[in-house]
Protein backbone atom coordinates (compact mmCIF):
# COMPACT_ATOMS: atom_id res chain seq x y z
CA UNK A 1 0.00 0.00 0.00
CA UNK A 2 1.69 3.17 -1.22
CA UNK A 3 1.54 6.27 0.93
CA UNK A 4 0.17 9.52 -0.46
CA UNK A 5 1.91 12.90 -0.22
CA UNK A 6 0.05 14.00 2.91
CA UNK A 7 1.00 10.81 4.74
CA UNK A 8 4.66 11.19 3.72
CA UNK A 9 4.66 14.82 4.84
CA UNK A 10 3.11 13.93 8.20
CA UNK A 11 5.67 11.12 8.70
CA UNK A 12 8.54 13.57 8.06
CA UNK A 13 7.01 16.11 10.47
CA UNK A 14 6.60 13.45 13.15
CA UNK A 15 10.19 12.37 12.55
CA UNK A 16 11.42 15.94 13.11
CA UNK A 17 9.48 16.03 16.36
CA UNK A 18 11.30 12.84 17.43
CA UNK A 19 14.68 14.55 17.47
CA UNK A 20 16.15 16.29 20.50
CA UNK A 21 19.40 18.18 19.87
CA UNK A 22 19.73 16.42 16.50
CA UNK A 23 19.52 12.94 18.06
CA UNK A 24 16.64 10.47 18.13
CA UNK A 25 15.02 10.67 21.57
CA UNK A 26 13.05 7.81 23.12
CA UNK A 27 10.93 10.31 25.05
CA UNK A 28 10.08 12.23 21.90
CA UNK A 29 9.20 9.01 20.05
CA UNK A 30 6.92 8.02 22.92
CA UNK A 31 5.14 11.36 22.65
CA UNK A 32 4.76 11.03 18.87
CA UNK A 33 3.35 7.52 19.17
CA UNK A 34 0.96 8.70 21.87
CA UNK A 35 -0.26 11.46 19.54
CA UNK A 36 -0.78 8.97 16.70
CA UNK A 37 -2.70 6.66 19.02
CA UNK A 38 -4.88 9.48 20.34
CA UNK A 39 -5.64 11.26 17.07
CA UNK A 40 -5.90 8.25 14.74
CA UNK A 41 -4.65 9.93 11.56
CA UNK A 42 -5.67 8.82 8.09
CA UNK A 43 -3.85 5.66 6.92
CA UNK A 44 -2.12 5.01 10.26
CA UNK A 45 -0.35 1.82 9.13
CA UNK A 46 1.31 3.53 6.15
CA UNK A 47 2.19 6.50 8.37
CA UNK A 48 3.81 4.32 11.02
CA UNK A 49 5.76 2.32 8.41
CA UNK A 50 7.20 5.52 6.92
CA UNK A 51 7.94 6.89 10.38
CA UNK A 52 9.72 3.67 11.38
CA UNK A 53 11.82 3.75 8.21
CA UNK A 54 12.91 7.34 8.95
CA UNK A 55 13.80 6.50 12.56
CA UNK A 56 15.70 3.35 11.53
CA UNK A 57 17.68 5.25 8.90
CA UNK A 58 18.59 7.97 11.40
CA UNK A 59 19.71 5.43 14.00
CA UNK A 60 21.86 3.64 11.40
CA UNK A 61 23.66 6.92 10.70
CA UNK A 62 25.00 6.87 14.27
CA UNK A 63 26.02 3.22 14.28
CA UNK A 64 29.25 1.84 12.80
CA UNK A 65 29.10 -1.90 12.21
CA UNK A 66 32.65 -3.25 12.01
CA UNK A 67 32.76 -6.58 10.20
CA UNK A 68 36.07 -8.34 10.78
CA UNK A 69 37.80 -11.58 9.92
CA UNK A 70 40.00 -12.23 12.93
CA UNK A 71 40.15 -10.96 16.47
CA UNK A 72 39.42 -7.26 16.91
CA UNK A 73 40.61 -5.55 20.08
CA UNK A 74 38.66 -2.99 22.07
CA UNK A 75 41.36 -0.43 21.29
CA UNK A 76 40.84 -0.83 17.54
CA UNK A 77 37.08 -0.53 17.97
CA UNK A 78 37.57 2.66 20.00
CA UNK A 79 39.85 4.09 17.29
CA UNK A 80 37.28 3.35 14.59
CA UNK A 81 34.56 4.93 16.73
CA UNK A 82 36.67 8.06 17.25
CA UNK A 83 37.56 8.33 13.54
CA UNK A 84 33.93 7.96 12.42
CA UNK A 85 32.76 10.48 15.04
CA UNK A 86 35.26 13.00 13.67
CA UNK A 87 34.41 12.21 10.05
CA UNK A 88 30.65 12.58 10.47
CA UNK A 89 30.71 15.34 13.13
CA UNK A 90 28.24 13.46 15.29
CA UNK A 91 28.54 10.67 17.89
CA UNK A 92 29.03 7.29 16.23
CA UNK A 93 29.03 4.05 18.20
CA UNK A 94 31.03 1.11 16.85
CA UNK A 95 29.99 -2.52 17.28
CA UNK A 96 31.94 -5.59 16.22
CA UNK A 97 30.44 -8.22 13.92
CA UNK A 98 32.69 -11.23 13.18
CA UNK A 99 32.40 -12.60 9.63
CA UNK A 100 34.15 -15.83 8.71
CA UNK A 101 33.66 -15.16 4.99
CA UNK A 102 36.27 -12.36 5.12
CA UNK A 103 39.79 -13.64 4.56
CA UNK A 104 41.50 -10.76 6.35
CA UNK A 105 40.81 -7.14 7.14
CA UNK A 106 37.75 -5.16 8.13
CA UNK A 107 34.64 -3.55 6.65
CA UNK A 108 32.97 -0.60 8.39
CA UNK A 109 29.39 0.37 7.56
CA UNK A 110 27.88 3.65 8.78
CA UNK A 111 24.38 4.11 7.40
CA UNK A 112 24.75 3.67 3.64
CA UNK A 113 28.52 4.32 3.62
CA UNK A 114 30.90 1.36 3.49
CA UNK A 115 34.63 1.55 4.15
CA UNK A 116 36.50 -1.61 3.32
CA UNK A 117 40.06 -2.72 3.88
CA UNK A 118 39.85 -6.44 3.31
CA UNK A 119 42.02 -8.88 1.40
CA UNK A 120 39.18 -9.51 -1.08
CA UNK A 121 38.82 -5.82 -1.94
CA UNK A 122 42.58 -5.43 -2.37
CA UNK A 123 42.74 -8.49 -4.65
CA UNK A 124 39.79 -7.18 -6.67
CA UNK A 125 41.53 -3.82 -7.21
CA UNK A 126 44.66 -5.62 -8.42
CA UNK A 127 42.75 -7.69 -10.97
CA UNK A 128 41.00 -4.65 -12.45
Amino acid sequence: MAADKKTKLLARQLFKLSLADGQVSAEQISGVLGWVNKHSPRRPLALLQLYQRLITTELARSQAVVTHAGPLGAGMLAQIEKAMTLKYSRPVTATAAPDSSLLAGIRVRVGDDIYESSAASQLASLSA
